[in-house]
């Protein structure tokens, strides 16, 4: 049984608990029967509509437009344990619809949230191009304004839910000034005339992914997502809600990985004992514990910071602290996940087994909200922003 004990660090409130409990019960009574592996669409359609009938999704896309982020941290945690396509049928939910969430305007919301939050209509963030990824100032979609229409040119790629969402936010060029001060974000409706699924990508932990073309896609102007110009604004502080979750993502992976090791170290037999007994087993035990609780302290510290902040009437940017939550969260995720292959043997390779599956899903993680050397980058630029020591 994962450890909870991290519930009792003061980041948390009664309520944060509760809900913990309450998403743990349920993922493990629900998940399993809504899951298949080799259809990820189809279960992934399951897993929203169910997620939306159990009220989880109001914590993704929340009514009052008030983001609870250590709430959003426990349960991508706790789906993640369970299953990955569990934590990524929740979290595309709230990416997909951050940007409305926090600058869409009325009809937006009225047209896109309801329903998002009831878990009929599956959502997705399309800001990665074959040319743009983690340098989002060079995106090259454009957006042609018309009257009272703008049309979308362009291709993007890589975009969790792609295939399967009823919606895109999509990131465009439109130019009002160079690099990043001429995006603007768009709510594109699937089935606009002129956007289509031109790829679905297959990965090593298989999801919904696609690239994307737009030719002449036609979306009304009332579907700008806050101001013209605004979409690096906008897509920066979706990201900074979001990225300190993807570490809690990771936390759940690294968490049923260290509970798959000391499962295999107290009943492996080996030497007159088990594997348990021997003093390098030990050590990775302990190391491996130790970078868990490492990572949990970084984004709770993250997820508490901007919950605090709201609280306090602050401008909400924790850009800093998500990264450096993401980054550690993911890397030593990655780590504790590998120890717990070598601590397997050749059941670690088993492909379908626990450790093997975990194996595949924490390695994107480390790539995807930025990968682990821009997040390296932000958390430097923020330093060196930072007035200079006399």
């Amino acid at each position: 049984m994962a450890d909870t004990t991290f519930l009792d660090w003061p980041f948390f409130e009664p309520h944060h608990r509760d809900l913990a409990a309450r998403a743990d019960a349920w993922a493990a009574a629900t998940v399993p029967g809504l899951v298949d592996h080799h259809d990820a669409d189809a279960s992934c359609r399951r897993l929203v509509a169910a997620l939306g009938e159990a009220g989880f999704l109001a914590y993704a896309v929340p009514e009052d437009g008030a983001f609870d982020v250590r709430a959003l941290c426990l349960l991508r945690e706790t789906f993640a344990r369970h299953d990955a396509l569990a934590d990524f049928a929740f979290a595309m939910q709230g990416l997909g619809t951050g940007a409305v969430t926090l600058f869409g305007g009325d009809d937006v919301k009225a047209a896109l949230l309801p329903a998002a939050r009831a878990g009929t209509a599956i959502t997705a963030f399309a800001l990665t191009e074959p040319d743009a990824g983690s340098d989002v100032a060079a995106l090259a979609l454009a957006a042609t304004t018309n009257g009272a229409s703008v049309r979308l040119t362009g291709e993007k790629t890589w975009i969790s839910n792609g295939g399967i969402a009823h919606s895109y936010v999509v990131f465009a060029r439109s130019g009002e000034a160079p690099g990043a001060r001429g995006l603007s974000a768009y709510w594109v409706p699937a089935d606009t005339p002129g956007l289509t699924v031109a790829e679905r990508l297959e990965t090593i932990s298989p999801h919904p992914l696609a690239r994307l073309s737009f030719d002449g896609a036609t979306v009304p102007a009332s579907h700008r997502i806050g101001a013209a110009g605004a979409g690096f604004k906008v897509a920066m502080a979706t990201l900074d809600v979001f990225r300190t979750t993807v570490g809690a993502a990771a936390l759940g992976f690294a968490r049923r990985a260290l509970d798959a090791a000391l499962t295999r170290a107290r009943t492996r037999a080996m030497f007159g004992g088990t594997l348990s007994d021997l003093p390098l087993a030990q050590a990775t035990l302990a190391d491996m514990a130790t970078a868990i609780d490492e990572a949990a302290l970084l984004v709770y510290r993250a997820a508490w910071t901007r919950d605090d902040i709201v609280r306090k009437g602050g401008a909400p940017r924790i850009t800093r602290e998500a990264a450096m939550a993401k980054m550690v969260a993911t890397e030593n995720a990655q780590k504790v996940i590998d120890h717990a292959v070598q601590l397997h043997g050749g059941e670690g390779v088993r492909s379908g087994g626990v450790v093997e599956t975990l194996y595949r899903d924490i390695r994107a993680l480390r790539i995807y909200e930025g990968a682990t050397e821009v997040q390296k980058l932000i958390i430097a630029r923020q330093l060196l922003a930072e007035p200079a020591c006399s």
